[in-house]
């Protein structure tokens, strides 16, 4: 994947692969890991790339995005059903899709945009259109969700390593049918698998396995689930392709921090958080096509609400009087025409109202963010040194007698993260006032975003925006550099929890398909190990795993058939389901909540 192109929509890549001959599909991924070796000349909403002397291939992105196939164009004899357009495709970042009414009353596109023309394609049958009963799927939702299904099935048959341009287009395919037939939540599955298995194919230092086998979990739940939900289930299931905005009167906001955003589908920006009195959150975002640069700049943009002047960082210190404010259930503010807004006097994070946000316990704070909440944790902490574990390095901090392991959100070198989390190692404040973002896992583990200035109380410092420099570390700090040796005992045991003889199979099926499970040995022994162990529930979804990966049939001849990818699919869902439930329990008891006060279901990705 080519950060240096324009996002593509679905529906555009699944069309043009879905055109190509079966020689040419063959032929596809050598082409787009060519395509994406050659440079991309960009100008203005035009990017051209040179595939050899004579042949180049443009791509027309008007608002930063390709929505239809005829903006990509080459000059090649072969043009129009040549390789090189759909290698184009495939190579760029997946864009969202362009949102569509669909039956559950989703809206669309805003009037008068270019989007507005294009809300159907031909990358995929066209869904079945009759209404949709308020508390059952219709016969298109649930041909649309089993068509995401069946095809994210083939993509986890395969692994990344056998996932290519041509599986993936499917899936983008089935992802573009789901948006039609109204259900958002399945089509962005659909397409954070796709992105997370072309990060894998092109070594992108971002690519995280796990995130791709929760983004398989999350995709082949929703689409499992959907044809049998009712009522509000099914409302959840389905999704919103918009974040509905309501009215919420006048607002007093107090800036918390800013956090960058930047995402491997090719979008980047800031988001800053406010609070009210109460202690509601509220966000205001600036997110478009870009990379890193933009995520740096976005920071010191004008705040797109009312008349205000305010930009990002300034409303992460400052406050903000809203009237005629609009709301979307996430808390992100909206920028109607009606809104007004100007600047106030911020609050420090010691002083009311923002100081009740610190004082909610810490197991609460974790147990809200297991079940779905904003994720965000308010944490007074003594940092005590770091530790460098295979991920990178993290800082070591106690927090109420918890050993707390902070990381950071971002690894690129052009954001500050990584040299701020040094920097305050070294610094070693007695007390520290962090926001944190909770990281589910064994181990209390959280990614740090934004934390008091270690030489100033009053002050405060924005992770991944702010960069500190070492005359801001109170003197004396570099004195007590130098990481700090691993807390011994209980916390390593914890690391080798027997469930990851489960997790580490689920992996490596995601990683290297059914055929990895079905040669893999150990199998047996492993789900004997988790049995002894107390785990009879893993054990028997291990064997189910490995009997699912194993099972070929064979013809009247002997030749063997196709595998049953259904059937794989559906034990590995099990087996990922069971295994985040039971890590989620061990998440919140890491922080000192109970099993209580987690939900037994898996929640929604957060908005």
């Amino acid at each position: 994947m080519s950060p240096d192109l324009p996002p593509v929509v679905p529906s555009v890549t699944a069309e043009l692969v879905a055109a190509l001959s079966p020689r040419l599909r063959k032929r596809l991924d050598a082409g787009v890991a060519k395509l994406a070796a050659r440079p991309a000349v960009r100008d203005g909403d035009t990017v051209r790339i040179a595939v050899d002397d004579d042949t180049d291939v443009v791509l027309h992105a008007p608002g930063g995005t390709v929505t239809g196939a005829d903006a990509i164009r080459c000059g090649c004899l072969l043009a129009p059903g040549c390789l090189h357009r759909a290698a184009a495709a495939s190579a760029a970042p997946i864009a969202d899709d362009v949102p569509v009414p669909g039956p559950s009353g989703a809206s669309g596109p805003p009037e008068g945009t270019p989007q507005a023309a294009k809300t159907a394609g031909p990358a995929g049958p066209a869904p079945r259109t009759e209404p949709a009963a308020a508390d059952v799927a219709t016969a298109g939702q649930r041909d649309a969700a089993r068509a995401v299904s069946a095809a994210a099935a083939a993509v986890l048959e395969a692994g990344t390593d056998g996932a290519g341009a041509v599986l993936q287009a499917e899936l983008l395919r089935a992802a573009h049918t789901a948006r039609l037939a109204g259900l958002p939540r399945a089509a962005a599955g659909a397409v954070s698998v796709v992105t997370a298995v072309r990060a894998a194919r092109s070594a992108d230092p971002g690519y995280r396995l796990a995130d791709l086998a929760g983004a398989f979990r999350d995709v082949l739940g929703v689409t499992h689930r959907l044809p049998h939900a009712t009522g509000p289930d099914l409302a959840e299931l389905r999704g919103t392709v918009r974040q509905p905005y309501r009215p919420d009167g006048s607002l007093r906001l107090y800036g918390l921090f800013s956090e960058p955003v930047l995402t491997a589908t090719g979008y980047a920006g800031a988001v800053t958080w406010t609070a009210d009195a109460e202690g509601r959150l509220y966000t205001v975002s600036d997110v478009a096509p870009g990379g890193p640069a933009r995520a740096t700049g976005a920071a010191d943009r004008t705040v797109r609400i009312g008349d205000t002047a305010l930009t990002h960082r300034e409303l992460s210190r400052a406050g903000l009087a809203v009237s005629g404010a609009t709301v979307s259930p996430a808390g992100r503010l909206g920028a109607g025409a009606g809104v007004r807004a100007v600047r106030a006097s911020g609050a420090a994070w010691h002083g009311e109202p923002l100081d009740r946000l610190w004082a909610v316990p810490v197991a609460e704070q974790a147990a809200r963010a297991l079940n779905g909440g904003h994720g965000l944790l308010f944490l007074d902490v003594t940092v005590t040194g770091t530790l460098r574990e295979t991920a990178g390095e993290c800082l070591l901090a106690d927090c109420a007698g918890l050993t707390l392991r902070l990381g950071t959100a971002h690894d690129d070198p052009a954001l500050p993260c990584r040299d701020n989390l040094r920097l305050l190692a070294a610094a070693r404040s007695d007390r520290l006032r962090i926001v944190a973002r909770l990281v589910p896992g064994p181990l209390p583990r959280a990614v740090l975003l934004a934390a008091g200035h270690p030489a100033d109380p009053a002050a405060r410092v924005d992770l991944g925006l702010d960069r500190l420099q070492h005359a801001d570390l109170p003197s004396g700090a570099a004195a007590h550099g130098g990481p700090a040796a691993p807390p011994a005992g209980p916390a390593h045991a914890v690391d080798e929890a027997p469930l990851h003889l489960l997790r580490r199979r689920l992996h490596q099926a995601v990683s290297g398909g059914r055929r990895v499970l079905a040669f893999s040995p150990g199998g047996p022994g492993d789900a004997a190990r988790l049995r002894g162990l107390g785990l009879g529930t893993a054990g028997d979804l291990l064997d189910d795993l490995h009997a699912a990966a194993a099972d070929r049939s064979r013809d009247a001849f002997g030749r063997l058939l196709p595998a049953d990818t259904d059937r794989f699919a559906r034990a590995w869902l099990a087996a990922a389901v069971y295994t985040d439930l039971v890590e989620r329990a061990l998440c919140a008891a890491a922080w000192g909540a109970t099993a209580a006060d987690v939900s037994s279901a898996v929640p929604s990705p957060r908005p």
